[in-house]
């Protein structure tokens, strides 16, 4: 397995090792555990090693006009410095990836794409490269990156930032900082509900990064946080994974992201065709928030039923909500779907348990 530059310190701190698509990452640390971890990050502060996941530059003069192609969102929009979140779809209307793109100009650009599938995006970037005007760079392998997340983290990252983030808007960022000495690209971003940032360094300085941080997080509460915890906090947060909310089958509209979808942007892109053609028809599936009524852990993959035992999609996400100290569902129904106050049946271990539509997302931060 893959190892990220920090790998002695999550295994200095008690952390246990799992594989995670081929990278070697704590998914909880013994002295806290995924619940105390995920309420810390509510309450106070988290730090996440997320080294794994894939950048990739692209520049040229017509780099705006071909990411626009590929992309969701509206990349023409974007000022410089600003970041975007964005879904890229294939032909039929699902989804190669979602990512994150930094806007330096509209001839320089960074994406963020999720670890486990670098390999298959970079991949799509290239079949889909024109032949001149445009040229990208997967500099995943020399790029470390963290995640400092909670109501401490400004507080944090003013101790040893060159720069107050208190004047880092909400998805920009700032590239030619240094925190904690080290050059670094810092974003106000993050996976998690919270105010946070995403700071980015060369990989031979990853590990030196995550100890400037912890050590400005001491008397703020600042934990190491694990991928359990990551995990339930974007659920409970509303925020998608792929390979659960999206897949190459299940699109942006079914699973409620619609927002981060311009259908009449100028030139189009791969997979509106598809899409517009599911919104002109009617959706036919989408996800749903349940909390469940009865005992029991519902898990992806579940099948969900309706009173009398008749199919009606799959689980895509549950789990425990360390927040709502409940547990909760999002689930992928025919339409039409059951509406909020309404119930659903999820098939744990063969048998039926009751569970109720409820808002998405389960938790905002502030109420």
């Amino acid at each position: 397995m893959k190892r990220t530059p920090m790998y002695e310190r999550h295994v200095a701190a008690g952390g246990r090792m799992v594989d995670y698509g081929g990278w070697e990452l704590p998914v909880q640390y013994e002295s806290s555990g995924i619940k105390t971890e995920h309420l810390n990050v509510r309450s106070k502060a988290g730090l996440f090693d997320v080294s794994h996941m894939g950048e990739v530059t692209v520049e040229g003069a017509r780099a705006e006009e071909w990411l626009s192609s590929l992309l969701s969102n509206d990349i023409a929009a974007m000022h410089d410095n600003q970041v975007q979140y964005n879904i890229m779809c294939n032909e039929s209307g699902g989804v190669v990836d979602d990512l994150l793109v930094y806007r330096y100009s509209r001839t320089k650009y960074l994406l963020v794409v999720n670890a486990a599938n670098t390999d298959k995006d970079v991949a799509w970037f290239r079949a889909h490269l024109p032949s001149d005007g445009v040229s990208m760079e997967d500099i995943s392998p020399r790029t470390a990156e963290v995640a400092l997340q909670g109501p401490e983290a400004e507080a944090i990252l003013k101790k040893i930032a060159d720069f107050d983030p208190a004047s880092l808007k909400f998805f920009y960022f700032r590239d030619g900082a240094t925190v904690g000495g080290i050059p670094a690209i810092v974003s106000r971003t993050g996976y998690t509900g919270e105010d946070g940032f995403e700071i980015y360094v060369d990989w031979k300085r990853g590990a030196e990064l995550w100890d400037a941080v912890m050590k400005a997080g001491e008397g703020h509460g600042l934990l190491p946080i694990g991928l359990g915890a990551r995990d339930s906090l974007r659920f409970e947060a509303g925020l998608p994974l792929y390979g659960h909310e999206y897949t190459d089958d299940m699109g942006p509209l079914e699973a409620g992201y619609g927002f981060f979808v311009k259908l009449d942007k100028p030139g189009g892109f791969i997979g509106r065709d598809a899409l517009k053609r599911q919104k002109d028809d009617g959706l036919k599936h989408r996800i749903v928030a349940t909390r469940l009524e009865d005992k029991g852990v519902p898990r992806q993959g579940m099948p969900v039923a309706d009173e009398a035992g008749r199919v009606l999609g799959h689980v895509t996400s549950g789990g425990y909500s360390p927040t709502l100290d409940a547990n909760i569902a999002s689930c992928y129904v025919a339409t039409p779907a059951p509406s909020e106050g309404e119930s659903l049946w999820i098939d744990i271990r063969g048998k039926l348990k009751r569970a109720v539509v409820i808002k998405r997302p389960y938790y905002a931060r502030g109420k």
